[in-house]
């Protein structure tokens, strides 16, 4: 999977690679696959990444399903020999790219290369924890009940012979609570220059492999925090790629901000008592975490002025100065014991990122924008960026090729991430005919999402999954109403309807695509990540124009930002994107046929209907429901 490098990291990288290099190379991959198709889009959108690679570019670029826009982008950036770094969505991309696309390209690719992946600290295993819990079990097990010691004694063995220590590697899934006893993140690690078990820390590991590799491969979330640091995460390298990069701003939102909650009090008393016996500093730390969520808990989902209320200071600035005292009693411990060393490290970086995470919000200004999210019980301060444009200017596009590619790019996306007029953007399309494969129904005669209709939206999904045979994929803005379809189609239709808090996201998944005939209820998570080809799902049906909430606090204030453009800078471009993602799941193949249907008479009866309609992909359209039932009846014929 990777290999060495023997190159200064001071010497010019990689070469200028010719269009029909890459074009014979895409062309070999390609024919090498078990259903070889012939995909314009791709060839199109790998010459431009080649175009942009070689000129240190910035290209933006839609590329619809189907386009096999990873090969497109891995293609030219490996036969450029340029180091580069593709940021993908989420981990399960990673996995993806681990997977399958990187042992397919190192296999058929005329040019040797090396690739890593890499992932934030907390998803490998500690081998110092595993120490700690296999050689002083009853003290570091005795707040776990029976169900997660057992766990965590598995995790232990799996950690003596797993060749990654990823938790992916698994082939079960740990209770959180068990895997974050044999694991540590970022804010609590001391690093492997002051770990007694850094020589075998797979996080440093992983690190020195990517350090290493011509393609690293990381998720954004991460790539957000390099940002945040300034650049001092992730290794030098020439070209960045963002895939399914409408993630990008939200995803760097939440990475560039700081988050302050009671827990993180409470968590950082929980490690002082594994070091020191101070009761003092326990009650007080303890105290302020009661005190912070109760001056929060009015708060909830409220944006906060600036500067910050002064009750909420007087609590941060008495959590700030505990912090201090910790960190001094802390330095004070002398033991000879490297467990008791290790623990008093970790309680110190706990400790230190508090105190500085609280430095940054009491010194806020008007770039940001604090707010608390969270419930009554469990609220959380946070501070975000207003833009987070101006941090990637400074940290991620300087001295690199940059590509962002997804099935949907809104057009205000190189001004909203800092690119403003530098960026090309393209559109390759799709190798899909969604004219004759999908239909776009909307449901015009019910009334608008904000009436008392949940009776007739019930109706109406149960005559369309009715036609459809089952194979519906729901998808609903809120939980209150996908909760409420549950409960009143399960007693109308024949066929199994399978409910998001119901199971484990992956069994839910399997089951649906096992089960013809079966339904899946879901939410905002299921819009995206969703790949079931086949027979499987002909229908999906969204139950609104997935618009932001109103109250959010931060999308709030970029609202005003715009003044009256507000909305169509801020809440349309959202709406787009969220629901060109879940129409997106319906067409995987050139096989696939079925129906969207949007009950929302919006999309129909609003000023802003075509830009949403020609933002999807290019559907045949109808407002009559016997069409659509007709066209179901066709795809479940033809399939």
């Amino acid at each position: 999977m990777t290999g060495t490098d023997d190159s200064s990291d001071d010497a010019p990288r990689g070469r200028h690679v010719m269009r029909d290099e890459v074009a014979q190379a895409l062309h070999h991959v390609t024919a090498g696959l078990p259903r070889p198709e012939d995909r314009p889009g791709q060839v199109d959108m790998a010459l431009a990444v080649t175009q942009a690679i070689n000129t240190d570019g910035r290209l933006i670029v839609q590329a619809g399903t189907g386009t096999g826009k990873t090969i497109a982008y891995l293609v030219p950036a490996i036969l450029s020999g340029k180091r580069t770094v593709v940021s993908t969505a989420t981990k399960t991309l990673q996995d993806q790219l681990a997977h399958s696309d990187l042992p397919l390209l190192e296999a058929t690719l005329p040019q040797p290369f090396t690739w890593s992946i890499l992932k934030g600290r907390s998803n490998y295993v500690c081998m110092q924890r595993v120490s700690e819990v296999t050689n002083n079990a009853r003290l570091e097990l005795e707040d776990l009940g029976a169900s997660h010691q057992r766990e965590v004694d598995q995790l232990a063995r799996w950690a003596l012979g797993t060749e990654s220590g990823d938790v992916a590697e698994l082939d079960w899934q740990p209770s959180l609570r068990a895997w974050q006893t044999v694991s540590v993140g970022s804010d609590e690690c001391p690093g492997a220059a002051r770990c007694e078990s850094g020589g075998n820390c797979f996080a440093e590991r992983a690190r020195a492999r990517a350090a290493a590799a011509d393609v690293l491969v990381v998720n954004t979330h991460l790539y957000g925090m390099h940002v945040a640091a300034g650049g001092a995460i992730l290794p030098e390298h020439d070209v960045v790629i963002f895939d399914e990069a409408h993630q990008l701003e939200d995803t760097l939102t939440s990475t560039i901000g700081v988050s302050l909650a009671a827990s993180r009090a409470t968590t950082l008393a929980a490690a002082l008592r594994r070091v020191i016996a101070d009761d003092r500093l326990q009650r007080r730390l303890h105290d302020e975490a009661k005190a912070l969520g109760d001056v929060l808990a009015p708060n909830v989902e409220q944006r906060l002025a600036l500067p910050i209320p002064r009750d909420i200071v007087d609590c941060l600035t008495a959590l700030r100065l505990t912090a201090g005292e910790c960190l001094e009693a802390l330095r004070n411990v002398d033991s000879a014991m490297d467990s008791v060393r290790q623990k008093m490290f970790r309680a110190q970086q706990l400790a230190t990122r508090l105190a500085d995470d609280i430095d940054a919000t009491l010194r806020a200004d008007s770039t940001y924008v604090p707010f608390v999210t969270g419930s009554s019980e469990r609220a959380e301060l946070i501070l975000a960026p207003l833009d987070v444009g101006p941090a990637l200017a400074e940290h991620a596009w300087p001295g690199h090729a940059v590509v962002l590619t997804s099935a949907t790019i809104p057009l205000s996306m190189p001004h909203r991430v800092g690119l403003g007029d530098s960026a090309e953007m393209i559109d390759v399309g799709s190798p899909f005919e969604f004219a004759e494969q999908a239909m776009l129904y909307c449901a015009t005669h019910l009334p608008e999402p904000n009436a008392d209709r949940d009776d007739l939206v019930h109706s109406e999904m149960a005559d369309l999954i009715a036609a459809a045979g089952g194979r519906t994929l729901a998808l609903f803005t809120s939980r209150r109403a996908m909760n409420a379809a549950v409960e009143a189609l399960r007693s109308r239709l024949p066929f199994p309807i399978l409910a998001q808090d119901e199971n484990q996201r992956a069994t839910l998944l399997r089951e649906f695509t096992l089960d013809e005939s079966a339904c899946l209820f879901a939410t905002a998570g299921f819009f995206e990540g969703v790949d079931i080809p086949g027979r499987s799902l002909c229908l999906v049906i969204i139950d609104r124009i997935p618009f932001p909430h109103r109250n959010n606090p931060l999308l709030a204030a970029r609202r005003e930002l715009h003044g009256p453009r507000g909305f169509i800078e801020i809440d349309l471009p959202r709406a787009i994107t969220s629901l060109a993602q879940a129409a997106g799941r319906l067409v995987r193949s050139r096989t696939d046929r079925g129906v969207v249907a949007v009950l929302d008479p919006r999309l129909a009866k609003k000023g802003y209907r075509w830009t949403i309609i020609n933002a999807l992909p290019p559907m045949a359209r109808t407002s009559d429901k016997s069409e659509a039932i007709d066209f179901l009846r066709s795809a479940i014929n033809d399939a």
